[in-house]
């Protein structure tokens, strides 16, 4: 039974602060501005380039080191847009943090997770994570979840003096603990920093990503060296120009941008899903959503409001006093759920007074329970005479075929939540029946506006949409065809599924409204998507969806949900509203079919770079190019166009194989501009006969002319701002050509029109070797999102 412990004093808080025994533990969601600096800044790539940056300063001319120049501007704006994307995370994470109930000085008050001090006494009710270690010193009915920590699905009854984990949750009952372990000293602390149960969200993209930037290293380090001993012995007369010749070898090599625009994509993502009020708890996500194939969403609070109403109520036996019932069992519930607010609304709570109203008297409380969908309790009539009331599920209190069912599955068939009231002779908890019906309590629910276009978003998008609900199997079905659901007509009771996996799944992907489903067959159920090779993503608020959550590939949850489901989600709404869903969907398509669309432009640029370097070593010639060249081809076919293109909207859904799909775009790709490159650069040895300027220059204008060429398969299918960043970027390279300040600058001179139509030649006959690239792929179905047609977008 509950008692009224008053709790902690304020000296005893201040105590407890000044002693550090506060629940001081890490905020999961994001690095510190430190952490975040050096993240950026102390590179392994930087360190390559400050090291080629250093050389070149040493040597001169300043043109040559305007590399140097870009990979600081890249480091600043990886740093301000994670700063950005960090100031969005904590200010949201402080809205949907969870608040625990503490007593102190005898009164009960609200505190952030962080405030807990040792020797807190926190009060305890359904749906509440629990935040810190301690012990229980109330109880009432309390059932316990700590599957998240051991594994064990069934919830644990706990008495007075029982011990308590963080990180498990309270499924039922009500009660309050007394803190004994805060901060990193807690149960679920210590396994974060194990990393033993709290992982993050496995990215592919990320994986992808370091495996290419392995691949890449090991070709660097080898070709690298070989290119700076040629270019020692082709320009052993002269050695700045050899240093210059060689830096320009390496520098193009290194992806140098990919990484910045990567995380870059990422924090831009947190901020626009930031102002739509959703919390990212975990970056990956943003790429997990990328990659969803289905959505499991909860009827009430995701397809319909919380909030409900009392419809009618259809009497049974005319002799009981329902609304007297009805109030009372109101009453005896400390922490209703929305369909019990509803019924103390319509009848309201007896005055608060000694446990006694009009006479009558609540004995033992049973709370409601997911998992046994009805609550109860002892009344004492004012005769004296006492009797064990039960509100739930009709399906459940009642035997399969009773005739109450038919009148309650008459109202489910209209949509309709039907509560069942019922008095019972027995006492157990857990044996309801025999059970003699009452009344039915018929609830009406409203849907939510915004579900039909949500639903039609995902339809159009090829994700499918299940509906895991604990509602009557008719009741979600009538929900779902109003909503124009396919395959709403044919809902299925969660209690007949197979308990086979492999039976399971075929059922769960056969169907889509599914009712009655408990908390653990929710989590059976995106088990058994994800064996299919689904990737799943989970909605809820409730206790009960707690563990599907936390399986999920992707979980959401409700602002307004309980703390439990808060915690465990990767992403929540924190508005409650189920129509920023496609928002969000669309907010990780964008993500990661951008990166791996520039990712082509990089990938493409490293082959050529070594490749073209392997055939200056082996023909011991002089690299056909300076920094400054290259600085421009990487800025005006890779950098800008990158940057625009990372940032634009792709509706495309994310497929795996992100690293094959790459390379097989990247590397054939690379190899034909290596080739036109070096062809061109030859061509112009033969016929200028020794002019470096002349010849680098026509080199220049081929692979310029490659690569505007790939960034313009990249960019389709064409809008009217990519058809002008194509544009634009061509415009830009003719004025450095034209303008004599920039030829000068930048050391370009095309001299004659031989060399230089040849070199358009070139570039012409590679831009359709490209485009049978292209279509090769397309054909064979190994083409990337970048190369295959899309929806169109703008910016």
């Amino acid at each position: 039974m509950l008692t009224t412990e008053a709790g902690l004093s304020t000296a005893q808080v201040a105590e407890r602060i000044a002693a550090g025994q506060v629940n001081d533990v890490p905020v999961r969601s994001g690095r510190s501005v430190g952490e975040i600096v050096k993240a950026n800044l102390f590179t392994r790539i930087n360190a390559i380039m400050g090291v080629l940056f250093g050389v070149i300063l040493a040597v001169g001319p300043i043109q040559d080191a305007l590399f140097g120049g870009v990979i600081i501007a890249n480091t600043l704006i990886g740093v301000v847009q994670e700063l950005r994307a960090k100031r969005t995370l904590d200010r949201l994470a402080i809205v949907g943090a969870a608040r625990p109930v503490v007593r102190r000085d005898g009164h009960a008050v609200e505190v952030t997770s962080a405030d807990l001090v040792l020797d807190d006494l926190i009060e305890l009710g359904s749906g509440d994570q629990i935040a810190v270690d301690g012990v229980v010193v109330e109880a009432e009915q309390l059932e316990v979840d700590e599957s998240l920590l051991t594994g064990e699905a069934d919830p644990v009854v706990k008495q007075v003096g029982d011990p308590l984990l963080s990180g498990s949750f309270v499924t039922a009952g009500a009660g309050a603990m007394r803190a004994t372990k805060v901060g990193r000293a807690a149960y679920a602390a210590r396994l974060a920093e194990e990393a033993s149960r709290f992982t993050l969200v496995n990215s592919e993209l990320r994986g992808g990503l370091n495996t290419i930037l392995r691949f890449v290293t090991w070709l660097i380090v080898p070709t690298g060296l070989a290119l700076i001993v040629s270019q020692y012995l082709v320009n052993s007369d002269d050695l700045p120009e050899a240093v210059r010749r060689m830096v320009a070898g390496l520098v193009p090599m290194v992806p140098e941008g990919l990484v910045l625009l990567t995380s870059v994509a990422f924090a831009v993502g947190v901020i626009r899903l930031g102002r739509r009020r959703c919390l990212v708890q975990e970056l990956p996500a943003i790429e997990g959503l990328a990659r969803v194939s289905v959505v499991c969403l909860d009827k009430t609070g995701t397809l319909t409001d919380a909030a409900m109403a009392v419809a009618e109520v259809r009497q049974l036996d005319p002799t009981a006093p329902v609304p007297e019932l009805l109030g009372l069992l109101g009453a005896a519930d400390e922490r209703p759920n929305a369909s019990l607010r509803a019924i103390v609304e319509a009848y309201p709570a007896p005055p608060s007074g000694t446990g006694s109203t009009a006479g009558w008297r609540i004995g033992e409380r049973i709370p409601f329970s997911s998992v046994r969908k009805w609550s109860g309790a002892t009344l004492t009539d004012p005769d004296g005479i006492s009797a064990q009331w039960r509100l739930g599920a009709p399906d459940v209190l009642l035997p399969a075929g009773h005739p109450a069912l038919t009148e309650a599955d008459e109202y489910g068939a209209r949509g309709l939540r039907v509560l069942l009231l019922a008095r019972t002779t027995t006492a157990d908890g857990l044996a309801p029946e025999p059970v003699h019906p009452v009344a039915l309590v018929v609830l009406a629910q409203r849907l939510r506006p915004e579900a039909p276009d949500t639903l039609r978003y995902f339809a159009e998008q090829g994700v499918a949409v299940k509906v895991l609900s604990g509602d009557n199997a008719l009741s979600v079905g009538a929900v779902a065809r109003t909503l124009g659901l396919p395959g709403a007509e044919h809902p299925v009771d969660a209690r007949e599924l197979p308990t086979d996996p492999a039976e399971l799944a075929e059922v769960v992907q056969r169907h889509t409204v599914f009712g009655r489903v408990g908390p653990q067959q929710k989590r059976d159920m995106v088990a058994a998507l994800q064996g299919a090779g689904h990737t799943v993503a989970m909605t809820g608020d409730g206790v009960n969806d707690v563990l599907a959550l936390k399986d999920a590939d992707i979980g959401v949850a409700m602002g307004s949900g309980s703390p439990a489901s808060r915690a465990v989600a990767q992403i929540v709404l924190l508005d409650n509203n189920f129509g920023a869903l496609p928002a969000v969907v669309a907010e990780g398509r964008r993500v990661i079919g951008n990166i791996e669309r520039v990712a082509n432009l990089f990938l493409t640029k490293t082959v050529y770079s070594v490749l073209l370097a392997v055939i200056v070593v082996l023909s011991q010639v002089p690299y056909p190019f300076l920094p400054r060249h290259l600085t421009i081809i990487s800025s005006l076919t890779i950098g800008i166009p990158a940057f625009f293109l990372a940032l634009a909207p792709n509706h495309e859904r994310a497929r795996p194989g992100f690293v094959g799909r790459v390379l097989r775009f990247a590397v054939p790709s690379g190899v034909v501009a290596m080739a036109a490159t070096i062809t061109s650069y030859l061509v112009a040895r033969s016929v200028y006969g020794g002019d470096l300027a002349a010849e680098t220059s026509a080199a220049t204008l081929t692979l310029f002319l490659v690569g505007l060429w790939a960034v313009a398969i990249i960019a389709r299918p064409y809008t009217w701002w990519r058809i002008l960043l194509v544009l634009a970027l061509g415009c830009a390279f003719a004025v450095i050509l034209v303008v004599p300040f920039l030829q000068e600058f930048f050391q370009l001179s095309l001299v004659g029109t031989t060399a230089p139509g040849i070199a358009v030649g070139l570039a012409v006959a590679a831009g359709a070797l490209l485009e049978l690239i292209r279509v090769t792929l397309r054909r064979t179905g190994a083409d990337t999102p970048a190369v295959r047609r899309q929806p169109a977008g703008t910016p």
